[in-house]
């Protein structure tokens, strides 16, 4: 019972810290552009098209 005495309170702080956490990345624009980041994989960053360590 005595376990419970401190778990319980530690558990609702770390559940704070997250939702703290999270409201703060939300302030900060963390997850304004959700699409960007999925588009920006398929774009080839090199303008070279043909296998690395050839030479044309």
């Amino acid at each position: 019972m005595s376990a419970l005495a401190w778990l319980i309170p530690v558990a609702l702080f770390l559940g704070l810290l997250g939702l703290a956490a999270f409201l703060w990345s939300l302030k900060s624009g963390q997850f304004d552009d959700l699409d960007g980041a999925a588009y920006r994989i398929l774009e080839d960053d090199d303008q070279d098209s043909g296998p690395r360590g050839t030479s044309r």
